[in-house]
């Protein structure tokens, strides 16, 4: 049976780099296109060196983009939404990798990005791309918002607690600890190495982004506020996340292992980690490198009640590509790890 065929928009940034790998390894599809305006005309390998000698496709610009079986968009904040109606025809299935359509409300796009949205019309018609949460409207969908990195750590690791009623409406507090490839390809003043380098730098304590995404995903009982800040680390891939959860009512482990042995016990991507001891017996980002898992574990201070629960993932590959091309393979009747099988490496 002939490949799917794919392309890519803005693929020489970090997230169409690793959509470049994955698929060099998927059974029912392969690019065929990759747009840089940058670019265009140079090999993918210039751009991406992991891909020299593997790859013989080269950067073109957009308005040479031909239609294909499915379309990858990969461009910044802002600049999808207002490109759709020239994009989202172009083929049978589309997932954005940017914020433009992860939001049902286009009254939130002004408070959290700054822009009035351009095409509320269509936020409707995009699925949120969590396939944990919503795998049968990806399955029967055209279009998908792919998920943030923060906002999918953050919503595997409290979803269960949520829709149980453990976690209150409000209250829960939760930190994310973000390497630098979090801020893209695009270099800034705060990207500068000698900025960057060896830092541990509260960047967003209030008021990111990916805390509307949070909770329009948690509030499957009613509206909910979570308190999320964001602190940058000395690392290029990964993040962990740690949730300060204080129960509505009173828990023990042996009840938070069950339930989220019920949510995630059969997920090919999510795995429970809790060890009695050993440096990896909580979730760790650096096992996850190059992966399309999200671990996820816990602890009960049984004198306080405050339940912790850690969430560590990959933000390049399940926060984004890799968890684009799960979405892919739902959407086409693939199976669902097909080209996601990578296990990660260690020591790293």
């Amino acid at each position: 049976m002939a490949k799917l065929r794919v392309g890519i928009v803005g693929a020489s940034g970090y997230t169409g780099g690793e959509l470049l790998r994955i698929f060099l390894h998927h059974p029912n599809a392969e690019v065929v296109q990759a747009t840089s305006e940058h670019h265009a005309g140079r090999g993918v390998g210039t751009v991406h060196p992991n891909l020299r000698g593997r790859s013989s496709l080269s950067f073109s610009r957009r308005d040479a983009l031909a239609p294909c079986d499915a379309l990858f968009l990969c461009l910044p904040h802002g600049e999808t939404a207002p490109a759709a109606e020239a994009l989202l025809p172009m083929a049978g299935r589309v997932l954005d990798l940017s914020a433009d359509f992860r939001l049902r409300d286009p009254a939130a796009y002004p408070r959290w990005y700054g822009f009035g949205h351009p095409r509320p019309d269509l936020l409707g018609r995009f699925v949120y791309g969590i396939p944990e949460l919503h795998r049968d409207q990806i399955r029967s969908s055209r279009m998908v918002a792919v998920a943030g990195c923060n906002a999918t750590a953050v919503i595997l690791a409290l979803h269960p607690l949520f829709a149980e009623g453990i976690a209150p409406s409000d209250g829960t507090v939760v930190e994310v600890k973000v390497g630098s490839s979090e801020g893209g390809a695009a270099f800034s003043v705060s990207s500068h190495h000698p900025e960057r380098a060896h830092c541990l730098r509260s960047y967003r304590p209030t008021g990111h982004r990916h805390q509307a995404e949070i909770e329009q995903e948690l509030a499957v009982r009613g509206p909910v506020r979570v308190h999320l800040s964001a602190t940058a680390v000395d690392e290029v891939r990964g993040l962990l996340a740690t949730a300060h959860v204080f129960p509505t009512r009173a828990v023990d482990e042996k009840e938070i292992w069950r339930l989220y042995r019920r949510a995630y016990g059969e997920e090919p991507f999510v795995r429970i980690v809790k060890g009695r001891d050993g440096n990896y017996r909580y979730p760790e980002p650096k096992v996850l490198w190059g992966t399309n898992t999200c671990e996820v574990g816990f602890e009960l201070d049984a004198a306080s009640g405050r339940l912790v629960v850690m969430a560590a993932l990959d933000n390049l590959v399940k926060g984004g590509a890799g968890q684009a091309v799960q979405c892919f393979n739902l959407m086409h009747g693939f199976p669902e790890a097909a080209g996601l099988e990578f296990p990660g490496l260690h020591p790293v």
